[in-house]
């Protein structure tokens, strides 16, 4: 079966929405852990709201690996009504998002990411169908924006990893525990 895993950048008070705002160095340990992630994936689930934003972006950008990997792999976008924007290898999502992740792990393939997506993770985390969570923490307090975290049920982690980046950044792999 394939693992969906939630790939987030995080302040150190948990906000997730708009890391450019407390990240200032993106270093070499950080780049190896996101190419490690990516290489794993083939399939990726995004919120209407980052597919809009990213596929104003990543089309058009020369900044790798990830804009090689977002731009030819599946994207599965949570969206109730059509997509604004063409982007290759996007498809909305028919019906219940958690059936079609719970539909799409039982397929054969690689793991199934879900990058910036602030709702499709708390979602996923929610209906217990995320299997790992693999964070990179800034060491920065943002002070405001959407968490993360905010507002899930308990779920019991197990770390696999952590590490300290050069610039301070945490990289923390946890898996979730049934």
């Amino acid at each position: 079966m394939r693992k969906v895993v939630v790939y987030e950048l995080l302040s150190l008070d948990g906000v997730a929405e708009s890391p450019d705002g407390f990240f200032a160095d993106w270093d070499d340990a950080m780049e190896a852990d996101l190419a490690a992630v990516i290489k794993a994936q083939d399939a990726v689930i995004l919120g209407r709201r980052s597919y809009e934003e990213w596929a104003g972006f990543w089309p058009g950008s020369d900044i790798e690996p990830f804009a090689t990997f977002i731009n030819g792999v599946a994207k599965y976008v949570a969206s109730s009504t059509p997509l604004d924007r063409n982007w290759a290898n996007a498809t909305v999502v028919e019906g219940d998002l958690v059936d079609f992740v719970r539909e799409l792990k039982n397929q054969p393939g690689a793991d199934i990411g879900v990058h910036a997506s602030i709702s499709v993770a708390r979602a996923l985390l929610a209906a217990g169908v995320v299997d790992e969570l693999r964070l990179v923490i800034a060491p920065a307090i943002a002070g405001s924006g959407r968490k993360l975290l905010e507002g899930l049920p308990a779920v019991r982690l197990e770390s696999i990893r952590s590490t300290t980046s050069p610039t301070g950044s945490l990289l923390v792999d946890y898996r979730v525990v049934a």
